[in-house]
């Protein structure tokens, strides 16, 4: 059970950041009355996503040594990376970015900004899904 428990953090992180940037947020847009209150909502969703991603990065993090060993797991090895630009990436847009965001302190640019950090926030999700999720390299690949 303990080797899925990294699966299942990096699956949380891609998922959430998915659920919450490509459908949650759009929805606020086309369905709320104003883009202020759409916004005001989406940044309290940005906000709840960024602790869903210090979570799962931190959770990683922890997992990625072996248990009583000084030597990392082998999906950590290609992975780590990942994991810890994801973290800081989700720290930047959060505390670097929103806040100009909600300041509508040259909203343009500060948004743009920020659309590109959360898309390779998901990116790195992405890519520590797809490594934690390969198989072990002992395992030949099951044929279903």
């Amino acid at each position: 059970m303990y080797e899925r428990i990294p699966l299942l953090a990096a699956a949380l992180w891609w998922g959430s950041l998915s659920a919450i940037g490509f459908m949650a947020v759009p929805m606020l847009f086309s369905q709320l009355p104003t883009p202020a209150l759409a916004g005001f909502m989406a940044a309290k969703l940005f906000a709840a996503q960024t602790w869903v991603s210090i979570a799962c990065a931190a959770l990683l993090l922890v997992l990625s040594r072996r248990k009583h060993s000084t030597t990392m797991e082998a999906w950590a090895q290609s992975a780590l990376v990942f994991v810890i630009g994801g973290m800081l990436l989700a720290l930047i847009v959060q505390y670097g970015v929103s806040p100009r965001i909600v300041a509508r302190e040259n909203l343009r640019l500060w948004h743009s900004l920020g659309t590109v950090m959360y898309a390779l926030q998901w990116l790195c999700a992405l890519a520590v899904l797809w490594r934690v999720g390969r198989p072990p390299a002992s395992l030949p690949p099951s044929r279903a």
